[in-house]
């Protein structure tokens, strides 16, 4: 069995968002690039799979700064190949419909029997990539996955639903899942096991053809706000209640 996992690398959320000059974009030169949470997901999906079953696992990213670290800590957590995609993204935002469209081109030279995306991403403005994957590829597609069973070919799936509901289906594979959690919390690989990964494993380039067609046209950029909104109530507890119905008589809630 032959598992891909497709990742993104997302702007870190942590640090300051800087938006450059045409005010329609994230400044390149400002962004630190980390691995999709939900596609950290998706790989120790893959490698849950790989321990039960044998399977052997694919990752593949695209070549921007941090795809390195995020294959060789693949690696590293067990994945079999590394491969990056080697294109000059320019300084255009990524879409899901290009990023689609390149990984498709990759996978379909593989022909795995499953998919394994990260659910959405923090930058995806056209949609989460699974689904549009799937369209591409011709494969069935389920998302917000937090289990997946392989009985021969087919999977037992565990879909989340708003509310706590899980339901359990059945899908024919090849197929395409989005991951929202895997089975287990994604497994904390030490950077002295990394920079092993380094030294024994190689990446295995290859050439995408990256169109930006499909994506949304950002008109205009926006910080959030700041403005001082809240207001502390202080005393004890009497006086805390009285301050807080006159506030709501005031805006005429009460």
């Amino acid at each position: 069995m032959k598992i891909i996992v497709p990742i993104q690398l997302v702007p870190d959320l942590v640090e300051e968002l800087i938006i450059d000059d045409s005010g329609t974009k994230l400044d390149p030169d400002e962004i630190s690039w980390i691995l999709n949470e939900f596609d950290n997901h998706a790989i120790e999906q893959a490698i849950l799979i790989k321990e039960k079953s044998g399977a052997e696992v694919i990752v593949i990213a695209p070549d921007l700064e941090g795809a390195d670290d995020a294959l060789f800590t693949a690696a590293a957590k067990g994945a079999d190949k590394l491969v990056k995609i080697a294109e000059d993204f320019g300084e255009e935002p990524f879409n899901s419909h290009a990023l689609a469209r390149m990984f498709a081109e990759i996978i379909r030279k593989e022909g795995p029997d499953l998919v394994l995306t990260g659910v959405v991403a923090n930058n995806s403005l056209d949609g989460p990539l699974g689904p549009i994957l799937a369209q591409y590829l011709e494969m069935p597609y389920i998302g917000y996955v937090s289990g997946i069973s392989i009985n021969g070919k087919k999977a037992s799936i565990n879909k989340e639903f708003p509310g706590g509901l899980i339901s359990l289906l059945e899908v024919s594979l090849p197929a395409v899942l989005g991951i929202q959690a895997s089975e287990t919390p994604p497994r904390y690989v030490p950077f002295s096991k990394t920079r092993q990964a380094m030294k024994e494993r190689s990446i295995d380039e290859e050439e995408g053809t990256f169109e930006l067609d499909g994506g949304l046209q950002t008109s205009k950029m926006y910080l959030p706000v700041v403005a001082e909104r809240a207001e502390m109530l202080d005393g004890d507890e009497d006086e805390i209640a009285e301050k807080l119905v006159a506030i709501l008589k005031e805006a005429g809630i009460i």
